[in-house]
């Protein structure tokens, strides 16, 4: 999931849990003091679960950024020891045509 994705995720599901109590709250048949009670367990539930979901995100998004750093590493290695043959070619012809 690319981050700008992760983030529209993220911002759903914050508005699908505030709507959800909102629409919980106008359809509650219990007294205040409950409906409160209620409330406080929901918003404790949802703030636990968005926590768990930014801790694997941070997780994934790190498993993503090393594999990324290993594999533009290895790009790049691969990348300089062609630059180096192409130089070392461009010698051996340069030494051959000189010697000609």
């Amino acid at each position: 999931m690319t981050g700008r994705r992760l983030e529209y995720f993220l911002i759903g599901l914050f508005v699908g849990g505030a709507l959800g109590v909102i629409g919980g709250l106008l359809l509650a048949p219990d007294a205040g003091a409950r409906t409160r009670q209620k409330l406080k367990g929901e918003a404790l539930r949802v703030g636990e679960a968005a926590r768990v979901i930014a801790e694997r995100a941070e997780t994934a998004v790190e498993a993503v950024g090393s594999k990324m750093d290993h594999y533009l590493g290895k790009d790049e290695e691969v990348a300089w020891r062609k630059v180096q043959e192409v130089r070392e070619g461009v010698q051996r012809y340069s030494r051959t045509v000189m010697s000609s």
